[in-house]
């Protein structure tokens, strides 16, 4: 764990904001504009993460107990969970914490993908789901080692055949995260390419590519990238957002099926915002010293 000393200028109780992602980063910088003090509390997964200015703190607080003692401890005005929209055991932890101090608790997730005229998306609950269809598929599809004759492989709405490449497999472009992995393993007749930021735990399975990038990515890369790989299907996230909506759209001109993975429910009780706008003024609010 890795904490950055106070900067001069900046005293009260502070606000904490859990999260390294783009809105977490808005939001520290408005309120530290705003002259109120904050605290980003990261993960410590990433490599080379891009850090928000003001306080930062990187590493675990050891589950919700861990962390009600440092809100206790720091006086924390309020928390705002700006973490992934998938983060749901931090969020978990941030909402019991909440409870047990008294804390005043934000969650900020930018607004989830729609989808639009043309797409062909199919829509699961978790990651396991989204392999089990992938397997349904392949098998309905005959795709496997043996069947080096047959056509491509495509899930319903995938547009028309694509005679450029005789596969044995049911090429998937998977951008769910390097730790998502393991929900895929085992899959006959599936081959993967995998983006991550970071490389996965080892083993990496034998079917699996892994591509080390970063966004923002652009319509135009996306489309060359599944060109080049002859990808079939798109998995990924709900994550919301521009910087990976190229995707989206790429998979919609080439009419590629794309399976959706949901988001995860919030606890219950808690209060959503969907911009650093909206939780900066709330954050204010509760930081601003009493009367």
């Amino acid at each position: 764990m890795r904490d950055v000393a106070p900067p001069a200028g900046r005293h009260g109780r502070p606000v904490l904001i859990l999260g390294g992602t783009a809105e977490a980063r808005a939001l520290a910088a408005e309120l530290d504009a705003a002259g109120v003090r904050v605290v980003s509390s990261l993960a410590g997964r990433v490599t080379n993460p891009r850090l928000p200015v003001g306080e930062v703190r990187e590493g675990g607080f050891g589950g919700p107990e861990g962390l009600a003692a440092w809100l206790a401890a720091e006086d924390v005005a309020a928390m705002v969970d700006a973490t992934h929209p998938f983060a749901a055991r931090m969020t978990a932890s941030a909402a019991s914490a909440a409870r047990a101090t008294g804390v005043p608790l934000l969650v900020l997730r930018r607004p989830g993908w729609r989808e639009e005229p043309g797409d062909a998306w199919h829509r699961t609950g978790s990651l396991e789901e989204a392999a089990a269809l992938l397997r349904q598929r392949a098998r309905l599809a005959g795709a496997g080692p043996e069947r080096a004759d047959r056509p491509p492989v495509r899930l319903p709405g995938a547009g028309p055949e694509r005679a450029d490449r005789p596969s044995p497999l049911l090429r998937v472009f998977l951008t769910t995260g390097r730790r998502s992995l393991p929900a895929f393993s085992g899959l006959d007749g599936v081959w993967f390419l995998a983006r991550s930021v970071d490389p996965p735990e080892p083993p990496v399975p034998a079917n699996v590519h892994v591509l080390l990038d970063r966004g923002p990515y652009t319509v135009e890369g996306e489309r060359a990238l599944i060109r080049e790989h002859r990808l079939d299907v798109l998995v990924t996230k709900d994550s919301g957002g521009d910087m990976t909506r190229a995707k989206l759209v790429a998979a919609r001109e080439l009419g590629l099926p794309v399976v959706m993975v949901d988001r995860p429910p919030l606890p219950p009780g808690v209060r959503l915002v969907g911009t650093a706008a909206e939780a900066a003024r709330w954050a204010r609010h509760h930081a601003a010293p009493g009367p």
